[in-house]
């Protein structure tokens, strides 16, 4: 019988996390149990093992990084102990695509030791743009994320034991053939890993953007300067007070732009149970 419901995310501008805990908050509503979080966006989080068991039903999500689960959290991923508990993978995708990264997830849960029992792709506001699937996940989002958990709900006071669960059958492949890789105009591709946001003096060093950096990568004696990667995760840019953060390399402002041009349409969610 499942006594805790677990949300975990990494969710640098929230919307992950705003999809997690509300399929988490249905199931612990309905399962009558405890509920906790779990953020591992912050590095001292990723430093500790999360260790889980058959009594735990664990709501487990990240966002799509060029269609993959993010690469940066691989390595924290295998270090999470399942012990048997159930998992519902769940992804987060800024309106283009989840690709592999749904797949994947579910992958390396099964591995960690869980047993997943449904999962789902879901469209937040890009982490590149304003623009692309912007205020998603929106009241219809929510809406089709609550009714997927009482769906799970179902499956779960339905079902005799967690072994009793057929393995699930979800979109994309794993192992995934690559990643995404934006192209220019002319078809050649390009190579943002290495670009990162600039800071205007509209800078007031508050300190913010390093103190939500998922990588620790923003020096705080000098909020300009970075001591490490940056994964393009949108945190430092969105939740900066003055807007401040900014991005002016050409490549990367193109593929933003033909982001926003290209994928107008809505996409939807992508539900497996």
């Amino acid at each position: 019988m499942i006594q805790r419901v677990v949300a975990m995310y990494f969710s640098p501008t929230n919307t992950t996390k705003k999809v997690v805990k509300g399929i988490a908050d249905v199931l612990s509503d309905n399962l009558k149990c405890e509920q906790c979080d779990v953020e591992f966006t912050l590095p001292g989080v990723r430093e500790n093992i999360q260790t889980f068991g058959k009594e735990d039903l664990v709501v487990f999500g990240t966002p799509v990084y060029a269609g993959r689960v993010p690469n940066v959290l691989l390595k924290y991923i295998h270090t999470v102990q399942g012990g048997g508990a159930l998992a519902v993978p769940v992804v987060l995708f800024g309106n283009r695509n989840y690709d592999d990264a749904l797949a994947e997830l579910q992958a390396l849960l099964g591995e960690d030791g869980f047993l997943p029992v449904a999962a789902g792709a879901f469209v937040g506001e890009h982490s590149f743009s304003k623009i692309l699937g912007a205020g998603r996940p929106d009241e219809k989002d929510m809406a089709i994320i609550r009714s997927f958990a009482e769906d799970i709900y179902k499956k779960l006071i339905n079902g005799s034991i967690p072994e009793s669960f057929q393995p699930l059958e979800v979109g994309g492949e794993y192992p995934s053939k690559g990643y995404y890789q934006p192209r220019d105009r002319q078809g050649n591709p390009v190579d943002i890993r290495k670009v990162k946001p600039k800071t205007s003096e509209a800078c007031d060093d508050c300190k913010l953007c390093a103190k939500v950096c998922p990588m620790g990568s923003i020096s705080f004696e000098n909020v300009r300067e970075y001591t490490g990667i940056c994964i393009k995760c949108g945190s430092c840019i969105k939740k900066c007070p003055m807007g401040a953060k900014y991005y002016d390399a050409e490549s990367y402002l193109y593929h933003q732009h033909e982001l926003e041009e290209e994928y107008v349409r809505r996409a939807e969610p992508s539900l497996f149970i």
